[in-house]
């Protein structure tokens, strides 16, 4: 009689093998210099540092406005000045000169209402030194003759124009009422009997300037003129012991 057959397991190659004996004994786990993790610090991620970019300034609407319009502000003073250069290099302005030459008193006297009336006739010289240069001498002219801050009388001059190098003379009528001015007579026939009377006559004349064939705006002239004379008597030539003038021309 055969023997049975005895069948042996065979493990399936596909399954998965689970050792038996560990790989390494528990006492193996470190090394001979000794535990890894105490030699090497944890592992830490680094993470970069982004710097904040400071902000931009940004000009407003209103401040690049502003910043062109002082800049066209300036270039147009720039080319001003240039202008006004050139035209001084080439015309050579000179301002003109005026003196007063005689006074006639042909009334001071009080009415009967004690206001005093004067009236008197003023010579007037004006000189136009400039060769390239004319004055036209505009409506709107006013002269006065002050004593002590107390206005007598006043007139104006005549519009003309004036040329190249040119010299006019003129003779101005003044007229004039002061009220209650029997103190004021009283004064000026005292201060006569010393032979000194002292006289301030103003201007203000408006004139244009002409360069060449340009005419110019209009400007104020502005003359002072501190007189002494030595009389006030009517209808008699006043003798002028003193004249001092100070001339302006304003815009």
């Amino acid at each position: 009689m055969a023997d049975p057959q005895r069948i042996h397991p065979v493990q399936d190659p596909e399954a998965p093998h689970t050792p038996t004996v560990p790989l390494v004994s528990s006492g193996a786990s470190r090394s001979e210099n000794g535990d890894p993790a105490g030699q090497y610090p944890p592992f830490q991620r680094t993470i970069p540092v982004k710097h904040s970019k400071p902000p931009k300034k940004k000009r407003s609407c209103l401040c690049r406005c502003f910043c062109w319009t002082i800049s066209l502000l300036l270039l147009l003073i720039v080319i001003i000045a240039i202008v006004v250069g050139i035209l001084f290099l080439v015309f050579q302005p000179k301002l003109p000169k005026y003196s007063i030459d005689g006074l006639r008193i042909t009334q001071l006297s009080l009415t009967n209402n004690d206001s005093l009336s004067a009236a008197f006739d003023v010579n007037i010289t004006a000189r136009n030194p400039n060769e390239k240069i004319g004055i036209y001498y505009e409506g709107g002219s006013r002269i006065t003759v002050l004593y002590t801050e107390t206005q007598l009388c006043q007139g104006s001059l005549p519009k003309f124009y004036q040329g190249h190098e040119n010299t006019t003379v003129l003779t101005v009528e003044l007229t004039g009422q002061t009220q209650n001015a029997t103190g004021l007579l009283t004064e000026l026939q005292a201060q006569q009997l010393t032979g000194s009377v002292p006289l301030t006559l103003k201007v203000r004349q408006p004139v244009r300037i002409k360069l060449g064939k340009l005419k110019l705006m209009k400007m104020n002239f502005r003359a002072t003129c501190s007189l002494v004379v030595d009389s006030l008597a009517a209808n008699n030539e006043i003798g002028i012991t003193s004249s001092s003038c100070k001339f302006k021309l304003r815009l």
